[in-house]
Formats: structure tokens, sequence, C-alpha cells
């Protein structure tokens, strides 16, 4: 497989994304290693339903407290306040 630079595929967008939208992936690559794949994009056909972990999560009453050395590293006191 072909791998486009970075310029190369910024010049040929246009045509890349007709190559794309006819069923060919292409790479793009920096400095001849691959960093990115140009696809066709196929939108999901699962609906979002919200609630569906409802009951499944449980999240910690101490969530939003931070442990006194994260606190100090922020700069932050018990009190709200920098010491």
């Amino acid at each position: 497989m072909r791998i486009l630079s970075i310029s190369e595929a910024k010049a040929q967008l246009h045509s890349l994304i007709e190559k794309v939208l006819a069923g060919e992936e292409l790479v793009i690559g920096k400095a001849g290693k691959p960093v990115a794949k140009l696809v066709r994009y196929e939108p999901s056909d699962k609906k979002r339903t919200p609630g569906a972990l409802k009951g499944k999560i449980k999240i910690s009453k101490d969530f939003d407290v931070l442990p006194k050395d994260t606190a100090e590293a922020f700069g932050a006191s018990e009190s709200g306040h920098s010491s």
C-alpha cells in the first residue's frame, strides 16, 4: 500500500475524497511512516439509549474529594486556599 505524504494529501484532497467514496482506503504518513488512514465514513446503525447503564455504575461518595497530596500538588489546601 502506498503511503501519501501530508503535502501530497493536502494538494490532492478533493481527488482523495473521491477515491475514498469509491471504496478505497488511503494511508497518510509523516517521514514515510503511516500516521493516519483515510476511510469512508459509515454512520452507526445503533441508536443510543439514554439511561442504558442506569443501576450498573456506582460513584463513590468521596469522588469529588482530592487526596491531600494531590491537592497540595495543585496548590490547594483542605480549606480551599493556596498556602
